[in-house]
């Protein structure tokens, strides 16, 4: 069909400058193009309400400028660091919702720099590095890493685990989570009904003492992050600790046979040996992946 002929009369009443009325006159194919050319990252300034913000971290200016360019064609927010020091000081001041760092970096390096960031947050951490092994890949998962990219990457790549990661974050617990999931942490198979004051394994109820229920409250609600033997005890008993290793070892034990299919080869509830007690955070859909390798190497 003629664009020609075809019009629209479309009263527009200018009253930000001269506030005189004007009436303006456009056919539909110009109603198109100026459809087509506003984009919704051009309203207030630059920024679309509740727009993720990604911290891209690594020594190489040039790959930092080329992931920050690629990312702000998906219009994310992106800022940068050149260390796992600035990193740390960018997390503590602004509040971001994915972290990409590379591993080998002056000052700290991304792996160090990972397992501080897990002791207070739980935000998506993908992982660049030019270590192309399994055990590397598999060490990077095991300090607290979401994902992990092996470098040279191809940008298409790394910005679908981006979206991945966010989709997932922001579902569960991250930045506009839905409110009935504010009742629930979920965790690989486990997810702990705070609602209820239950634990489901796989989708099935765990019975599990009031005791073994706080403390599994405990691990759930800091996901990835150590606790000491002491720390458990006097949060969950409210006692001051005094030879509680036994104590809390022995329920520990306990939840672990409830919880795991094998006991002896934990897929969640971790001893870090000399340190403490932990639930380690679980990436889904490298999991697979990183229980291959062990069986492959006998770890």
């Amino acid at each position: 069909m003629a664009d020609i002929g075809i019009t629209f009369t479309l009263q527009v009443q200018f009253n930000i400058i001269k506030k005189v009325k004007n009436f303006v006159r456009i056919t539909l194919r110009e109603i198109k193009e100026l459809i087509v050319k506003i984009k919704p990252s051009k309203i207030r300034g630059g920024k679309t309400m509740n727009q993720p913000k990604i911290l891209v971290v690594d020594d190489d200016k040039e790959i930092v400028g080329a992931i920050k360019k690629r990312l702000e064609m998906e219009d994310y927010e992106i800022i940068t660091a050149y260390n796992g020091l600035e990193a740390m000081d960018v997390l503590m001041e602004q509040d971001v919702q994915l972290l990409i760092i590379d591993v080998m970096m002056p000052k700290m390096d991304g792996l160090s720099a990972t397992m501080k960031i897990r002791e207070s947050k739980n935000i998506p951490i993908i992982i660049l590095s030019a270590k192309t092994e399994e055990s590397d890949k598999i060490l990077g998962l095991s300090m607290g890493a979401d994902d992990y990219v092996s470098k040279p990457f191809r940008p298409d790549e790394l910005v679908a685990r981006v979206k991945s990661q966010l989709r997932r974050y922001m579902q569960f617990g991250g930045m506009n989570a839905p409110k009935s999931n504010k009742e629930q942490i979920i965790n690989g198979g486990l997810i702990l009904d705070m609602k209820g004051k239950r634990m489901l394994v796989d989708g099935e109820a765990v019975k599990l003492t009031a005791t073994e229920y706080k403390i599994v409250s405990l691990l759930m609600k800091n996901l990835g992050r150590v606790f000491s033997a002491d720390e458990i005890y006097e949060r969950v008993w409210n006692e001051e600790a005094y030879a509680t290793e036994n104590t809390v070892m022995v329920h520990i034990r306990r939840i672990r046979e409830k919880i795991e299919i094998d006991a002896k080869n934990p897929r969640y509830l971790k001893v870090v040996w000399g340190s403490g007690y932990k639930i380690e955070k679980i990436c889904d859909h490298c999991y697979d992946l990183v229980r291959n390798v062990w069986d492959q190497y006998d770890l």
